[in-house]
């Protein structure tokens, strides 16, 4: 029987908790919720029970387990396994998270930031085709990224590489950010910053429009209304997503400037806009790349959707399973 992988994705609201193979074939996935009580004490021990029990339920033999893969959201130490400043789980203070995980399933495990391992997904089984420089760039209530060069992900110093959501884009006009800085990525092409950017740009627009209205109105607008308008023509939609595409457009173009990759993926719940979205990005994607670099990074959607982090977290055990053989 061939070795299988357990992968955890887990998030601010459930994990998703799956068996695929060696080879990218999700076998079994179910979800469970995440449980933030008191101080999110409860989370791994959860995992750890709905695991067990799926394995009694299918009477898989541990010995064909590989081990386990997990994206985390937060600070997340590879090395240690570790966790650190997760705020949407409370996770503040450092988890012992693949010493838990270990203990309780004697499995090796693999631990990675949730966005770094959705983008190992995506390259993997998805819109990243394998190449050895993809950056991923997720597009959900926050934004978020993961940065793969020459087939390794970039950690950095302190295990913060990767925060996209926080290239300035905006001097002029800039939002607060939640990081406590001003006119980040985030604050423009997030899900709350698309309504945030609707509804600024409604205090400015003086003609007919049925967002317009609805902002007026105080009706609740999400940026698949925008995006959904803006494709009808809705003038004050259309300012909007092309104000989105172009604050999109300018961090792509410095995330290729630097690092040339052969691929930026653009995923996360935004990226159900799709081409159209793909389309007003690109053009201010292609004026602000310099020629080389032009003719060589592509803009893509991504193709997994939400199987991008357990795909990506099984690829974590794949892989290290490989270079520690």
């Amino acid at each position: 029987m061939a070795k299988k992988i357990l992968a955890i994705d887990l998030g601010g609201t459930s994990v998703k908790i799956a068996i695929v193979t060696p080879e990218g074939e999700i076998q079994d996935k179910w979800t469970i919720k995440t449980n933030v009580l008191d101080d999110g004490i409860h989370i791994v021990p959860e995992i750890i029970e709905s695991i067990k029990e799926r394995i009694a339920q299918l009477e898989l033999p541990s010995d064909e387990l590989l081990g386990i893969g997990m994206g985390s959201p937060g600070q997340v130490d590879d090395k240690e396994k570790t966790v650190i400043g997760a705020y949407n789980i409370d996770w503040v203070e450092k988890q012992y998270v693949g010493e838990q995980l270990t203990n309780a399933l004697n499995l090796p495990v693999f631990l990675d930031n949730d966005a770094n391992v959705a983008a190992l997904g995506e390259r993997w089984m998805g819109a990243g085709s394998l190449a050895d420089d993809v950056v991923f760039v997720t597009l959900g209530t926050g934004v978020g990224g993961g940065i793969i060069a020459n087939g390794e992900l970039l950690h950095g110093a302190k295990n913060v590489a990767g925060e996209i959501g926080h290239i300035t884009v905006e001097l002029d006009h800039p939002f607060d950010c939640t990081c406590g800085k001003k006119g980040c990525l985030e604050t423009v092409a997030s899900a709350t910053g698309i309504v945030n950017l609707a509804r600024y740009h409604a205090q400015l627009f003086a003609g007919e429009s049925d967002l317009k209205k609805a902002v007026d109105d105080g009706e609740e607008v999400t940026a698949k209304d925008v995006f959904d308008l803006a494709k009808i023509e809705d003038k004050l939609a259309v300012i909007v997503a092309k104000n989105v595409g172009q604050y999109l457009g300018l961090a792509a173009s410095h995330l290729a400037n630097i690092l040339n990759p052969s691929f930026i993926v653009i995923g996360g719940g935004v990226s159900a806009a799709g081409v159209f979205l793909l389309d007003i990005t690109n053009q201010t994607f292609k004026d602000n790349c310099f020629k080389q670099v032009r003719d060589s990074t592509e803009l893509r959607l991504a193709q997994l959707g939400n199987d991008a982090g357990i795909l990506g977290a099984a690829y974590l055990v794949k892989v290290g399973v490989e270079n520690n053989a």
